[in-house]
């Protein structure tokens, strides 16, 4: 029976909140970006390089989010986070981002990309339905409770994991290498501070989105406090050296010329690796793996809604929970979410548009652990960020370049995410007329 607040609802150990940044991480991007790449940076030095930064980013993040998510052990990721900092409004365009596309949008990328690898396997007619039934399957596992829910996430995850290191192994030790060059010329070291290199951030930064998952479900972790710091930072840098070293066995099994522009490019490379039959089966897994990612963020995205829905009256009945802890109407008002952007996005559109509102949002909150510190210093912080104030500044350094290039390049892309936010900001004042809790 649906309740309206889920305290007895069953909690989640730290390895399920590191398998949920593994899952969340580990999706559409690294299986599909490097395409883009290669045709904008032709330079092994450099990609490697890209995904090198990307994972350093994603770290510096996690340990600022891990004191965050100490001090202030709610979920809802950001929305808490800069509801509490700076102001309400500022929380509640967070959680409008998340609630419209800031996880509809990922679940839609990772079923079309579910969707193209399973054809390399089947023939499918229709590809984007065969997208829409899986999500509306993860769906119906993740309506069936908390419980539920981590099993299937960790079970998808450990074999997500074990795929990409067998992947990995059999690619470093059966493919016919090509010459990679990694040795840096001068040329790819003006690559790397090229604008198309902070245009690939884009890319990557998307692979590396989910760094910041268990925050967004902070509230239902034994200890938040003490696990939401660990399950940070054990989980993206688990997937930052599999991303290096998967890129890696991408270029080192493929010529770039086959990978430039195409979106399969863990097919291309399999089949370099185990010839067509090979390529095949492990299109399959890939297609699997994905799921995991689907998972974790049908998972999250619906926490930050019904947060959002026990602070802001207008959003009341989406913080309603059965007593499972399922979320169930904030679940099935991002399933219809996904399932529009399923039959009317293009997945390149999709992947700049949320990459730069994504960004902006993860930008504001990592700056955020300055003005916390300055306002609250008595705050009680169970674990404070590694390297302060380097790590903080680093980040927003390189998702600032990010950001700045981003709009001078695909402002079209840029000024829709804006218009995002502005729309959130026109619903903000009738929802703030209403009324709004008090964040705790």
């Amino acid at each position: 029976m649906p309740v309206n607040a889920c305290q007895s609802a069953p909690r989640i150990s730290a390895f399920t909140a590191s398998c949920i940044v593994v899952a969340n991480m580990v999706g559409t991007g690294v299986f599909t970006s490097l395409g883009f790449q290669v045709a904008a940076i032709p330079s092994p030095f450099a990609l490697l390089a890209l995904w090198a930064v990307g994972g350093l980013g994603a770290l510096c993040g996690a340990l600022t989010y891990g004191e965050l998510g100490a001090a202030l052990p709610r979920s809802g990721g950001e929305y808490n986070f800069l509801s509490r900092i700076y102001h309400p409004a500022v929380g509640f365009l967070s959680g409008w981002v998340s609630l419209t596309v800031g996880f509809a949008a990922p679940i839609a990328l990772a079923a079309m990309a579910f969707a193209a690898y399973l054809g390399r396997v089947v023939p499918l007619a229709y590809p984007k339905v065969v997208a829409a039934a899986l999500v509306c399957l993860v769906s119906a596992v993740h309506l069936a409770g908390v419980k539920a829910g981590a099993r299937f996430q960790v079970a998808f995850t450990v074999a997500k994991v074990l795929l990409i290191l067998g992947f990995s192994v059999c690619g470093l030790l059966m493919a016919d290498p090509q010459p990679l060059g990694l040795l840096p010329q001068a040329a790819d070291l003006a690559a790397v501070f090229s604008g198309p290199f902070a245009v690939s951030l884009v890319f990557v930064s998307f692979a590396y989105s989910g760094w910041n998952a268990a925050a967004y479900i902070a509230g239902e972790m034994n200890d938040a406090r003490r696990d939401l710091p660990k399950a940070l930072l054990a989980g993206t840098a688990v997937v930052a050296i599999l991303y290096v070293l998967l890129n890696f066995v991408f270029l080192r099994a493929a010529p770039l010329g086959e990978l430039s522009g195409q979106l399969e490019v863990g097919y291309i490379a399999a089949s370099h690796i185990f010839g067509p039959e090979g390529g095949r089966l492990m299109a399959g897994l890939i297609s699997l793996g994905l799921v995991s990612a689907i998972s974790a963020m049908t998972w999250a995205g619906p926490r930050v809604t019904q947060t959002m829905g026990q602070d802001i009256p207008l959003f009341r009945g989406l913080a309603v929970t059965r007593a499972s802890g399922a979320p169930v109407r904030a679940i099935l008002l991002q399933l219809a979410i996904v399932l529009v952007l399923l039959f009317t996005a293009t997945f390149e559109s999709v992947l700049t548009f949320l990459g730069f509102t994504l960004a902006l949002s993860t930008v504001l909150t990592v700056a955020g652990v300055f003005v916390l510190r300055w306002r609250e210093p008595s705050l009680p912080r169970p674990y404070r960020t590694l390297g302060y104030p380097v790590t903080p500044l680093l980040f927003v350094a390189i998702e600032g370049w990010m950001l700045v290039y981003i709009f001078k390049t695909r402002p079209h892309e840029s000024m829709a995410g804006l218009g995002t936010l502005l729309l959130g900001l026109l619903l903000y004042f009738p929802a703030s007329r209403k009324g709004l809790a008090k964040t705790p």
